[in-house]
């Protein structure tokens, strides 16, 4: 009798769809460890436990991969803000603070998804997937229409929704940043700078 005392690496056991999540994950882990520089898909596919090749089965290359995180966030933003506005046991200004609110905490939540989502390694070097655009333009549209409601039931002042939508996304987009970037180092001060900015763009009775 011999015994076999050699040891084989158990890989998990993905079904197609599982994969390509697990895939996802890990590859915001490893942004989130080492940086987008420093993520490829052979780290990823050493992360995941799987085969070298498998990451390919889902990603023809890093930029698809960096562009299917970014839409993974896109979704996950998109899918809470229409429910938040969708809500009819809130009123319209209820609305507006649950969409500043749900915006900031997502950015801060999610950093590294944030920064792919919106920032220039994908958008400034035109390197956008179909995927990705499919998902982010619908996205900044629902945000014009949640504008263009606001402003005609006047719980926001103006009458051009898309240069508001731009304004208030700008706004957000710069504090979410300074917090993100650690600019804004006290985090248990993100509701407070929120409620501030709330104020500044509801209308004010005159």
């Amino acid at each position: 009798m011999s015994l076999n005392t050699s040891h084989k690496t158990v890989r998990p056991s993905y079904h197609h769809g599982d994969l390509r999540q697990a895939l996802l994950l890990s590859a915001k882990q490893l942004i989130a460890e080492a940086g987008i520089e420093n993520l490829s898909l052979r780290r990823l596919a050493e992360r995941a436990g799987v085969s070298r090749t498998a990451p390919y089965h889902h990603f023809s290359d890093k930029n698809d991969l960096l562009c299917a995180i970014a839409a993974q966030g896109f979704r996950r933003r998109h899918q809470a803000a229409a429910a938040e506005f969708d809500d009819a046991a809130t009123t319209m200004l209820e609305k507006f603070h649950a969409y500043i609110n749900g915006y900031m905490q997502f950015a801060v939540d999610n950093p590294e998804e944030y920064e792919l989502m919106f920032g220039r390694s994908i958008w400034k070097q035109q390197n956008s997937t179909e995927e990705l655009r499919d998902v982010a333009y619908p996205c900044f549209q629902h945000q014009v229409d949640m504008m263009r409601c606001w402003q005609d039931c006047g719980v926001i002042s103006g009458d051009n929704p898309l240069r508001t939508a731009q304004v208030i996304w700008g706004a957000l987009h710069g504090i979410a940043k300074l917090f993100i970037d650690g600019i804004y180092t006290d985090t248990a001060q993100i509701e407070e700078v929120t409620r501030c900015a709330i104020n500044m763009f509801i209308s004010k009775p005159s």
